[in-house]
């Protein structure tokens, strides 16, 4: 179900998906770097919505601003944060009565473990080939973190490598849980429908 949700520099482009039976959580999910064509169609994207959605989650895909139809400029990571905070919003005002959890791709997966880490409303952190290796961005809040944390990596990853996330996984606080898929780029290319089925395997009982 296509959406224009309320953010604060003005309507951000969405994407519903919703399970057939009542959900048991709501997740919101952030697409890479705008700057590097990252949009919530990217397939690694859609394919972990769509496989969180198979295990029962209502899944809530954006555009960051000025992607898309989204209202607004790139904002350096900033304004970005506060898109996701509105997309958290949108989800806990739609199913307060269900758990809240933060997902996001590479870029997206900064804000998204950011962000939740410091939600208390947020019961779990998923994170996708996250910039842990530099490029400006820090972990601060998720290295605090006592929330669940989960991590998919591909072991051929040039821009985000595995072991620059093992050594950022190793620490992290637990709970938290790792899946690698082998030969797979930053990008998942020919491995994105293998992100839906880690979600799968990784969430799938999670209460």
């Amino acid at each position: 179900m296509l959406l224009m949700i309320p953010g604060p520099a003005g309507p951000l482009e969405a994407l519903l998906d919703t399970p057939a039976a009542p959900p048991r959580a709501a997740v919101v999910f952030a697409h890479p770097h705008p700057i590097y064509g990252g949009t919530m169609h990217t397939r690694a994207v859609y394919h972990g919505a769509k496989g969180l959605t198979r295990i029962g989650c209502a899944v809530l895909r954006f555009n960051f601003r000025g992607v898309g139809t989204s209202a607004g400029d790139f904002d350096q990571g900033r304004g970005e944060v506060d898109d996701f905070r509105a997309a958290l919003n949108e989800m806990y005002d739609r199913y307060p009565d269900v758990p809240l959890w933060a997902a996001g791709f590479s870029f997206g997966a900064w804000v998204a473990l950011e962000t939740g880490a410091t939600d208390p409303r947020v019961s779990a952190l998923i994170g996708i080939a996250p910039p842990v290796a530099g490029h400006g961005f820090a972990f601060p809040h998720t290295l605090e973190s006592r929330t669940p944390k989960f991590f998919i990596q591909g072991d051929l990853d040039a821009l985000c490598p595995l072991k620059d996330l093992r050594a950022f996984y190793a620490r992290l606080h637990e709970p938290k849980e790792l899946v690698v898929i082998d030969g797979a780029s930053h990008l998942f290319e020919g491995k994105s429908r293998d992100v839906g089925e880690a979600l799968e395997d990784l969430l799938g009982d999670l209460t």
